[in-house]
């Protein structure tokens, strides 16, 4: 696994000493070696990576990675340019365009958004080739959890959009007041006419942002 090395790192280092941790990095390291894991090693980490602490403005939970080949580099919902678009982004992307106008995209990187200062955190960070959750007992959440603790305490704006069961579950660690949490069923084509077409949590996000004074998020991709 890459190391953390930005600013991410001095405030997660009291993770690594725990006894769950040191599971965890034994059980990712034997995945890697003994099955075919997503995504690649060196992309674990990339939604720290690419979005400092520092800059974080606002939070999007996922599950975890995609699981089929080529698809999963690191972000939740992200997959790189050429791979096919997933139902739920698709769905995303149209929430964006009835929300803010914007024309949808033509692939499916969500880079510029991480750059930009959208954590895009997958709840777990790792998965087996074609196996949902195989990797959700590893220990990611408690590492993950521990990074929304981390935001949760930050004495700034941040807006976290949860989508879906799993990630609204992470509300009950959100108690600051300087802070947004904007709720909305999952963007899969299964429950995404049940609340998220419509929740416009994108221009809610920038508005918050902005009557804060913080610089608002240009959602377009491409």
């Amino acid at each position: 696994m890459a190391a953390i090395s930005n600013d991410w790192n001095e405030a997660l280092k009291g993770e690594y000493s725990k006894p769950y941790y040191r599971d965890l990095y034994r059980n990712v390291v034997n995945a890697y070696k003994t099955e075919q894991v997503f995504p690649p090693s060196e992309d674990i980490f990339n939604a720290f990576h690419l979005t400092p602490l520092s800059k974080v403005k606002a939070v999007i939970i996922g599950q975890d990675p995609y699981h089929n080949y080529g698809q999963a580099h690191g972000l939740c919902f992200s997959v790189r340019k050429g791979v096919e678009i997933p139902p739920s982004l698709e769905n995303i992307y149209k929430e964006l365009h009835d929300d803010l106008g914007i024309e949808i995209p033509t692939h499916g990187c969500l880079v510029k958004w991480a750059e930009q200062g959208v954590l895009l955190l997958n709840s777990v960070l790792t998965v087996r080739a074609h196996a949902a959750l195989s990797h959700k007992n590893f220990g990611w959440e408690e590492f993950t959890d521990a990074a929304i603790r981390v935001l949760n305490a930050q004495d700034r704006p941040i807006v976290y959009l949860l989508w879906g069961g799993p990630a609204r579950a992470k509300k009950a660690m959100l108690n600051n007041p300087k802070q947004l949490v904007l709720e909305a069923p999952h963007p899969s084509p299964l429950s995404a006419y049940r609340g998220f077409f419509g929740c416009r949590h994108f221009s809610k996000c920038n508005e918050f942002l902005v009557k804060n004074g913080v610089e608002a998020i240009d959602w377009r991709v491409d």
